[in-house]
């Protein structure tokens, strides 16, 4: 039987990622999980694997020519007009604000 090179073999190998949560931190993830029907490891890989994508993508450099650049940035410049449901977004609590205890 053929064996896979090392580098494909590692890339089917599970290792494990073990950190340390405060219990809210540790409740708030598996009601988020919970939410989604997904266990706590495949929600917390799942998020952090989608973050890190974030922060590497946030990195990336790319260039525009000047026209294009002044009309990207008069969009930014210009706000979008109030509605009612832009009002509710911006009065409503986030679910974890909502009667949270003190953090422990």
């Amino acid at each position: 039987m053929p064996t896979l090179p090392s580098s494909l073999r590692a890339a089917k190998e599970s290792i494990s990622i073990n950190i340390r949560a405060k219990v809210r931190q540790r409740d708030l993830i598996d009601q988020a999980a919970e939410k989604l029907g997904r266990s706590r490891s495949d929600f917390m890989l799942d998020v952090s694997c989608r973050a890190a994508e974030d922060v590497l993508l946030d990195r990336a450099y790319f260039t525009v020519d000047a026209r294009t650049f002044a009309k990207f940035q008069a969009l930014l410049d210009q706000p979008l007009p109030p509605t009612a449901e832009l009002r509710r977004l911006m009065n409503a609590r986030a679910p974890w604000e909502v009667d949270a205890p003190p953090e422990q």
